[in-house]
C-alpha cells in the first residue's frame, strides 16, 4: 500500500536534515495519512479509504463524499478516487432507472 492520499494525491516528500555544523542527511516527509470511513449515500454502505487529514477535512467540507466526488472533475482526482466515482455513478443511474420504470 502506498503512502499517497486517495483524495488529495499527497505523498512522501524528500529533503534534508541539517544540523548545526550544517551536515545534510537525506529524510522523508510522510504525509499525516489516517485510514477513514465515509458513508456512500448512492452506495448504501460505509467506504473504507486511507485520506490525509486535509483530504478528509475537503471531503467533509463538501457535504461527505458522494457530493464531494460528482462535483470534482476527474483530471483532478486519482485513480482509486476515479474508481470509485465511477462505482457511484453507475448506481445512482441505476436507481434512476428503476425509479423511472
Amino acid at each position: 500500500m502506498s503512502r499517497r492520499c486517495a483524495i488529495t494525491g499527497k505523498a512522501v516528500l524528500t529533503g534534508n536534515n541539517v544540523s548545526h555544523a550544517n551536515n545534510k542527511t537525506r529524510r522523508r516527509f510522510l504525509p499525516n495519512l489516517q485510514q477513514a470511513s465515509f458513508f456512500s449515500d448512492v452506495l448504501g454502505t460505509p467506504v473504507q479509504m486511507r485520506l490525509s487529514t486535509r483530504g478528509i477535512r475537503t471531503v467533509e467540507h463538501n457535504g461527505g463524499l458522494d457530493a464531494f466526488l460528482l462535483g470534482t472533475p476527474d483530471r483532478s482526482l486519482p485513480d482509486e478516487a476515479k474508481v470509485l466515482k465511477r462505482r457511484i455513478l453507475r448506481a445512482q443511474a441505476k436507481k434512476t432507472a428503476s425509479a423511472a420504470a
